[in-house]
C-alpha cells in the first residue's frame, strides 16, 4: 500500500499496516478514523481496499422507483414522506394504478423496480403481495426489490405469520430480494429517541438473517447524520458485518446522508461533504466482507459521489427515476440521473461504468 502518503500519527499507521495485510479493523480502530481529520488517509486507504475488491469497476443499474402508499402507522421523526390515512396527499395504489404510473415512465432499459413504502394498517398483507404479483405478471423480465426489513416485520405483525412465511408469500408473487432500508442507526437507544416505531434491532437483522436462509440475497444500509455518536455507527457497522460472517447475504452497504426536512435548511442542517466522505470509506474499511459500497448521489449529490468513487465506493446506485422519500425531506438532488450521465460521472473520476443487473452481475462495461 504504497500509494498511500505516510501519516506521523502511530496510531493511524497502524490501521494503515492492518488494511495493507488484510486484517480486520476493530471497532476501536473505526471510532479512531472518525475522531481523525485525515480524509486524505482514510481516503486512500479505502480506495486501496476497494481497488483489491473491484478493480476500477463502478456499478450502476437502470431502475425505477415505486411507492404504493405512503400511509404510515410509523411517525419517525426523521421522516416526511409518512401520511394518515386520510390526511391530504396521502394515497394508497391498486397494482391497475400502479401499472397506469409505470407504463408513463418505463422505458427498455429498465430492470429493477425498487419498491418501498408506508406501513399502512388499513390494508391487509395480502395487498402487499398482490401488489407484487400485478407488477410481475405485467413486467415479468424486471427483477422485484421490494419492501424493508422493517416492512416485513409489520407484515408478519399484521398477518400473524413468522418472517419466513411473509416472505415466503411475498416470494411466491415474485419478490426477488429485499431492499436495504429501515435499518437507520442500530442502535434501541438512538431508535428510542428518535421514535423509529417500528422493527427494533433486533428484529432488522432477524428479517435479513431469515431471508439469507431462504437463499435471498439483500441490500442494507445506515441513515447517519442526526443525533447518534460515531461510536454507534461504528457499532452499526459491525452488527452487519457479524450478520455477514454468518450469512453472506448482503450484497452491498448503503451509507445514506440524513436530509433535513425542508429544502430551504442551511448548510448547519446538513451533513458536511467530509462528513459524507469520511462515512463512505469507514464503512469500506469495516466492512471486509461486503462486496460494495454505495455512494448514493440521491441523498450527496452527483459531483460527491464522484469524488466518493476514489474513497471506497464502488457502486452509484441507478437511474431511480422520480426518488420521493429522501426528497419529501430536504434533498436539493435530482431525483434521477440518465444513463449517460452516470457513463460521464464514473469515467470522470478515472472508473470503468459496468451497467448492472440487482445481482451484480455484468451486462454492460463501458470502456
Amino acid at each position: 500500500m504504497n500509494t498511500i502518503v505516510s501519516s506521523p500519527d502511530k496510531r493511524m499507521q497502524d490501521i494503515v499496516e492492518k488494511v495493507k495485510h488484510g486484517e480486520r479493523l476493530t471497532a476501536g480502530d473505526g471510532e479512531f478514523l472518525y475522531r481523525s481529520d485525515d480524509l486524505l488517509t482514510i481516503g486512500q486507504m479505502a480506495n486501496e481496499a476497494n481497488l483489491r475488491k473491484n478493480g476500477t469497476d463502478v456499478y450502476f443499474i437502470e431502475n425505477l422507483s415505486l411507492y404504493f402508499t405512503n400511509v404510515c402507522e410509523a411517525h419517525c421523526a426523521f421522516c416526511n414522506f409518512r401520511k394518515d390515512e386520510g390526511e391530504e396527499g396521502s394515497y394508497t395504489l391498486s397494482g391497475e394504478q400502479m401499472i397506469e404510473y409505470v407504463d408513463q415512465h418505463i422505458h427498455p432499459g429498465v430492470r429493477e423496480f425498487h419498491i418501498v413504502g408506508g406501513h399502512n394498517p388499513h390494508v391487509p398483507f395480502q395487498y402487499y403481495v398482490d401488489s407484487l404479483a400485478a407488477l410481475k405478471k405485467q413486467y415479468p423480465h424486471v427483477t422485484l426489490k421490494a419492501y424493508t426489513a422493517a416492512e416485513i416485520d409489520f407484515f408478519s405483525r399484521i398477518s400473524g405469520l413468522s418472517y419466513g412465511e411473509v416472505l415466503q408469500e411475498l416470494r411466491k408473487a415474485g419478490l426477488d430480494t429485499l431492499t436495504g432500508g429501515g435499518a437507520e442507526i442500530l442502535s434501541d437507544q438512538y431508535r428510542q429517541k428518535m421514535r423509529v416505531d417500528k422493527a427494533n434491532v433486533s428484529e432488522y437483522l432477524e428479517v435479513h438473517r431469515t431471508a439469507h436462509q431462504l437463499g435471498l440475497r439483500t441490500h442494507t444500509t445506515m441513515l447517519y447524520g442526526s443525533i447518534e455518536s460515531h461510536a454507534q455507527r461504528i457499532d452499526h457497522m459491525v452488527k452487519i458485518r457479524e450478520l455477514q460472517d454468518e450469512t453472506n447475504g448482503f450484497m452491498v452497504f448503503i451509507p445514506l446522508s440524513m436530509q433535513p426536512k425542508s429544502p430551504k435548511a442551511g448548510i448547519r442542517r446538513r451533513n458536511s461533504a467530509f462528513e459524507d466522505l469520511k462515512t463512505i470509506a469507514i464503512s469500506r474499511l469495516m466492512l471486509d466482507n461486503i462486496q460494495h459500497i454505495k455512494a448514493y448521489f440521491i441523498n450527496i449529490g452527483t459531483q460527491l459521489t464522484q469524488v466518493a468513487l476514489t474513497m471506497g465506493a464502488s457502486d452509484v446506485h441507478g437511474t431511480l427515476v422520480r426518488e420521493r422519500i429522501s426528497h419529501a425531506a430536504g434533498a436539493l438532488t435530482p431525483s434521477g440521473i440518465t444513463r449517460e450521465d452516470l457513463i460521464w460521472l464514473v469515467k470522470g473520476a478515472g472508473r470503468t461504468p459496468i451497467e448492472r443487473d440487482t445481482f451484480y452481475n455484468k451486462i454492460k462495461v463501458y470502456e
